[in-house]
């Protein structure tokens, strides 16, 4: 049975599984604070209707409240244990079936199973607060097994926790010339690739938003990363097929049990 994965830019895609379409880290802002959408036309009305959705940690380019606000009454989201306290506006989407979620946890939506998996990232909400929410990553499992990573470094017991999967959608970059600690680049995201051994991945998580006034600073750092990751890949894990797509592409990949 196929699963179809679009990429909406940065960690915004749609996973369409066994009749289920699941919304990861929902952003369709123009602008956020002093990052701009430089690549990808704004996402179509579509890419708001979801079933679910899965925020993976609470910096706010991957929990964006008025991203989320406009998503359908009824929707079902899930978010890191304590974001709801960490983060007050999220208690005002009253209009979304809100829940939180530990490492271990699983959900069930229609034909779905949603596993939270740990990512090694800093969950908090920045800049302000001291309040401490886990970085998450998702296993979705329907007639496929989709590994959705949110933000996170490369751990030694990356592929045990998450487990065998078929789809690997990892993070190869970020939105400014340096990336910190608790990330994949190209390189650690083909490493990660290669333990993980599924039979696809594509990349995410770059070449969407840039600082603003910084167009000429290391502009390879926004425009690379996807071919880079597809060239190092090919040498850590020359078996897995990557689909480097653009902004609104979407890739249709049969899975074989």
């Amino acid at each position: 049975m196929p699963v179809e994965i679009t990429w909406w830019g940065h960690a915004t895609c749609t996973i369409e599984d066994s009749g289920v379409r699941v919304l990861t880290d929902p952003l369709f802002a123009r602008r956020l604070a002093h990052l701009r959408r430089r690549r990808g036309a704004a996402p179509p009305p579509e890419a708001r209707r979801a079933d679910l959705a899965l925020v993976s940690h609470l910096h706010a380019d991957h929990l964006h409240v008025p991203s989320l606000a406009g998503l359908a009454p009824g929707t079902r989201l899930l978010v890191p244990r304590g974001a709801r306290r960490a983060v007050p506006a999220l208690r005002r989407l009253r209009h979304l079936r809100v829940t939180e979620v530990g490492v271990g946890d699983e959900i069930h939506v229609g034909r779905l199973v949603v596993r939270a998996v740990p990512a090694l990232h800093d969950g908090r909400r920045l800049p302000v607060g001291p309040q401490r929410s886990p970085a998450l990553g998702y296993v979705v499992e329907g007639a496929a097994r989709t590994y959705f990573a949110g933000d996170t470094g490369l751990f030694d017991e990356m592929a045990e926790v998450v487990g065998p999967v078929d789809v690997a959608l990892l993070p190869v970059g970020g939105w400014g010339p340096y990336l910190g600690e608790g990330h994949l680049d190209a390189g650690r995201a083909a490493r990660a690739l290669a333990r993980l051994a599924p039979r696809s991945a594509v990349p995410v998580h770059y070449g969407t938003y840039w600082p603003i006034g910084m167009d000429a600073v290391r502009p390879h750092e926004f425009h690379a990363p996807g071919d880079e990751f597809v060239r190092l890949a090919a040498e850590y894990a020359p078996r897995v097929a990557v689909h480097r797509l653009g902004h609104g592409e979407r890739v249709r990949l049969e899975v074989a049990r």
